[in-house]
């Protein structure tokens, strides 16, 4: 009786913790608190010459706010915690390069539904940061692994897998993505995701704007060369919209 007493007591603990969380994790996306508009570094976005300065000027407004990078989103350690956790189905899977629509190059990947308590916090941050309270989610986070010599091509993610927003956390290694209108290539500009970094991109940076991870071939920020090593990111995405089924 003593011992039957004692796993009920055990796993009475257990399920108020479990509830506790969720309504933390709750409390994280809805509070009015909630970083929810965190602005970006605007020194971490480089408008290209191209682009002159009295050229669609709205848009130009418009590609800022929409693309965003927020340095130092996580710390070290919430970075190592979450790379333990992803690496045990990583290291299953070999380095692919022959991508299903021709988009990456020198990838693996997996996806994540169920994070230990530490990485769910964590990623409910990122939710409340780059979401709004009202946004149906896909439950499953998206993990994107590129080898030091892999890239991604320029591409709109697909309306039919994705909604609005797309929030990715960078983990590992710099680099340098790039934006290009998809009609005329001479508005450009490039994002430097600086390693523990989010990135979030909604409206227009999303939708009329294709997107590339740069190759160490050709990536640079500022003129300045960067080599990006290993990269692992951590990208959370909106339900699609109903209408583009």
């Amino acid at each position: 009786m003593r011992m039957i007493t004692l796993n009920i007591f055990q796993m009475s603990k257990k399920i108020i913790r479990i509830g506790q969380f969720r309504c933390f994790c709750e409390v994280i996306q809805r509070s009015s608190d909630a970083p929810q508009k965190i602005i970006g570094d605007p020194n971490l976005i480089d408008i290209h010459p191209s682009w002159r300065q009295d050229e669609d000027e709205d848009l130009r407004k418009q590609v800022l706010r929409d693309m965003r990078v927020i340095p130092n989103f996580i710390t070290e350690e919430e970075e190592v915690s979450l790379l333990t956790e992803v690496e045990s189905q990583l290291k299953k899977l070999r380095y692919e390069f022959d991508h299903w629509d021709n988009a990456i190059v020198g990838y693996r990947e997996t996806e994540r539904k169920a994070w230990n308590e530490r990485n769910s916090v964590t990623l409910c941050r990122v939710r409340a940061a780059a979401f709004e309270p009202s946004a149906h989610l896909l439950p499953h986070a998206h993990v994107l692994d590129l080898a030091p010599a892999g890239y991604i091509k320029p591409h709109v993610d697909a309306v039919r897998f994705c909604g609005d927003t797309i929030a990715g956390l960078c983990l590992l290694s710099d680099a340098v993505m790039r934006l290009m209108h998809e009609l005329r290539a001479d508005l450009a500009l490039d994002a430097l995701l600086q390693r523990r970094s989010l990135y979030i991109m909604s409206g227009v940076a999303r939708y009329d704007f294709n997107h590339a991870v740069l190759s160490n071939e050709e990536s640079k920020f500022r003129g300045a060369k960067l080599i990006k090593k290993r990269r692992v990111a951590i990208i959370c995405r909106e339900q699609p919209n109903k209408e583009s089924d």
